[in-house]
């Protein structure tokens, strides 16, 4: 008989729930980890909301941190009880798509290797990390060992967010003295404005409205920060910028207007690097997008996963390039996890990450 475990479980929109389930059986390919460390993530709150469809009973979440617990035959190069994370997105890396350098879109089952969204597995198509165990599949590929001077709260940031916000500066391809705008500073938006900062850009422009993760947008790099309850953030970041428009505009919420205030900020030849998750349709307003003649790129990314990306971004916290400790702002049990849901999902208190401990 299984021994059971603690998960959150989603049972139907605006329901997810502390269960139990079993422990995962451990595939030859597969590492188990004990979760010591994981948090709630905005796409959480979309499944939630029944706005992104998963299955009834899946355990949600996809970012741990923890120990393992046990090893696959197959598994090589690891040992039991090492303090491991892996990606929000985890790639078999032998697909098509991982072979062509597409890892977060695998689609190893089917015949031409790609899927959309098919790296990300946590949460969405396999149990994810908001319990007291979880599978990792080809660990292998996924697997990153954790530096003995870095703490899990240092590190939780990078399975998606830290992630997910830098994979928007590199999309853009930021040049070292270019001005980047960045709507939205919620935890993505605070991570991209730091990847902005690492890759060089000299004017960094961020555009919120709550006044601690304004302060935060300066602490990671924002040279100018524009509440936008106060002024026009498209008319303001024109003044700013003497009419040239920006190099690269990062949307990181996910809306049709801060998609739309992106493209009327960008100069010709600018790029748009889109991180949100949208639930409806886009429109690009005809004047901004010039009749499809301004030479604008608009480009997205999903998360880039598997261990080498995850150890590139543990080197960059553990040489002091970034502290994302701030963003904890809130911390909760496991046993707690309906509460940390309510809170993060109506967006109370200044909540910007929640670390949830089993």
């Amino acid at each position: 008989m299984s021994t059971p475990m603690k998960a959150a479980i989603f049972v139907e929109p605006g329901r997810i729930v502390l269960d139990e389930k079993p422990v995962p059986d451990v595939g030859a390919n597969d590492a188990l980890i004990r979760i010591t460390t994981t948090t709630i993530c905005g796409t959480d709150v979309h499944i939630l909301k029944g706005e992104y469809p998963v299955a009834k009973g899946l355990t949600i979440g996809h970012e741990p941190v923890g120990v393992i617990e046990k090893l696959g035959r197959n598994v090589l190069g690891y040992h039991e009880g090492e303090r491991v994370i892996a990606g929000a997105i985890c790639p078999s890396g032998y697909s098509n798509a991982c072979l062509d350098g597409l890892s977060s879109q695998d689609g190893q089952s089917a015949a031409h290797g790609l899927k959309p969204l098919g790296g990300w597995r946590f949460g969405n198509t396999i149990d994810g990390t908001q319990a007291e165990y979880v599978l990792v599949p080809d660990a292998m590929t996924n697997l990153a060992p954790i530096p003995d001077s870095l703490t899990d709260e240092q590190v939780l940031m990078c399975p998606d967010i830290m992630s997910t916000g830098f994979a928007g500066a590199e999309s853009g391809n930021i040049q070292i003295g270019d001005t980047v705008a960045i709507f939205a500073q919620g935890p993505i938006g605070l991570c991209a404005t730091a990847g902005a900062k690492l890759r060089g850009a000299t004017t960094i422009i961020t555009v919120d409205s709550l006044p601690a993760r304004m302060k935060i947008s300066k602490r990671f790099g924002a040279d100018e920060v524009i509440d936008f309850n106060s002024v026009d953030p498209v008319e303001e970041i024109m003044r700013i910028t003497k009419g040239r428009g920006v190099d690269v505009a990062i949307e990181a919420l996910g809306l049709q207007s801060t998609f739309e205030s992106c493209l009327k900020i960008l100069k010709p030849g600018g790029t748009l690097s889109s991180l949100g998750v949208y639930s409806e349709d886009l429109t690009i307003p005809l004047e901004s997008f010039h009749a499809g003649l301004g030479d604008h790129k608009i480009v997205t990314s999903l998360c880039p996963g598997g261990k080498e990306r995850m150890r590139r971004l543990m080197n960059t916290i553990e040489s002091e390039r970034i502290d994302f400790g701030p963003l904890v702002t809130h911390r909760y049990g496991l046993d707690q996890i309906e509460e940390a849901y309510d809170l993060f999902a109506n967006q109370r208190d200044g909540v910007l990450k929640i670390a949830i401990t089993p």
